[in-house]
Formats: structure tokens, sequence, C-alpha cells
């Protein structure tokens, strides 16, 4: 294990050379509206009745409801402020029962997605800022959404001062290692896929790897799922 590296199932991700990659506090990803609705939710009627709110209110429109997802973190070395931020599937099957928590988050709609997953929910180990980003292997989601410690330690990377313990910014989820998939998945491949399917329809047309790029927590519907866990039993393209 690399020095500095963190061993408490501490997850990263974070600033990718590759365009495909999220930077874990990059708020700028989001909007000023989008993450006022996200942090601070539906506004209260002001000065207006119930009856006359709820008559005049237009609905809004409800969110998907996923239960598969995909996953990014640096398998390779890479310091930051003195510490490895280096996690890859292979350092989350040494931690005690296999189980780590998923730190570090600092997007709202990745820490967003993270919120609505359900404890036996998977997700795809995705390998990220590497020589060979893909599909590792598959977890599954073992402790639903709780407030990310690591917001508050100053010591941290991911430290927030604008977090506050009565009103926490960030969540994380805890994971546990599953399973290796056959073969790993790579990026290239994928991208192929999901470029065929573009022009001719198919499984990964809207895959958010490739249409939400930059998000390190992302959702997956269950046709997708499936379809990338059907590539394990294929050749490589």
């Amino acid at each position: 294990m690399a020095p500095k590296m963190r061993t408490r199932g501490t997850t990263r991700t974070l600033q990718s050379s590759n365009d495909e990659e999220t930077k874990t506090n990059a708020h700028s990803e989001d909007s000023p509206l989008e993450v006022g609705q996200a942090v601070r939710g539906k506004r209260k009627g002001s000065g207006k009745t119930g009856k006359q709110e709820s008559s005049k209110a237009k609905k809004s429109p409800e969110r998907p409801q996923y239960c598969h997802w995909l996953m990014k973190s640096e398998p390779e070395s890479r310091l930051e402020n003195g510490i490895d931020v280096k996690f890859g599937i292979e350092d989350l099957k040494t931690l005690p029962n296999q189980t780590g928590c998923w730190d570090g988050v600092r997007n709202y709609q990745a820490r967003n997605f993270m919120r609505d997953m359900k404890e036996g929910q998977h997700a795809f180990f995705y390998h990220s800022n590497c020589k060979e980003p893909g599909i590792a292997g598959v977890m599954k989601i073992v402790k639903e959404s709780y407030v990310d410690h690591t917001q508050f330690d100053k010591k941290d990377v991911h430290y927030d001062a604008s977090s506050k313990a009565d009103n926490p910014k960030w969540s994380m989820v805890d994971v546990q290692f599953e399973r290796m998939l056959k073969r790993f998945i790579p990026l290239s491949e994928l991208k192929k896929i999901h470029l065929q399917h573009k022009v001719k329809g198919g499984s990964l047309n809207g895959m958010a790897l490739f249409t939400r790029a930059r998000l390190s927590v992302q959702p997956l519907t269950t046709e997708e799922f499936e379809f990338v866990l059907s590539l394990e039993d294929n050749d490589p393209l």
C-alpha cells in the first residue's frame, strides 16, 4: 500500500486527465438553481392558504427511480496534499469484511444519486484517471446514505469549511465488494458500443457514462446494467 494512503475504506473520485472523469469538488457543475433545489428542497408558500397554493402550484416532475449504479474511483497512486488518494477495487477487497465508505463526493448531483441508493442495490466499480479506465467489478450498497465525516476534517483533502455540523452538505454510503467481472471492460469498448447504439439503437444509447460523463456517481437503468454484465462473457471488441 502506498505511503499515507487512507486505510479506512475511503474512496476517491478526483480530477482526471481523461474527459470522462469528474472532479469531486467541482461545485460549478451545478447551477445556483440546481444547488438550491438540492439543498433546500421545495419552498413553502408565502401568505397563501394551503388550498389556494395547492390549486395553483405546478406539480414538479417525479425523479426517475434507479436501482443500479456506476461509481468511479482511482486505482493508481496520486498524492494530494500529501495523501495518496488511490483506491481501486483491490483496495476494497483488502478491507475488513471487504466493506468501505464511499466518501469524498463533492458534487451535488452525484451526492443526490447516493442519497437515492437503497441497501442491496448493485453498482459497478469503475476505475478512473488511470492508464486504462473501465469497469473492474461489482459491489453492493450495504448502508444507505449518511453524513460524510470528511467534510469536517481539516486534515482531509475533501474538507469543506462551508459545511456545518448542524446542516451538513455531503453524504456517503457504504459499499461491499461482491465480485470481479470475468474480464475488465474498458472505456474504449463501452464507447464503441455506445456510438453504435446511438446510430442503430441499443441498450447503451443514453448511458450516463457518455451523457453525464463528468459525474463520479452515475445511475444505470436495469437494461444498461444487464447489457454491460453480458459483455463479460464476450470477446473484447
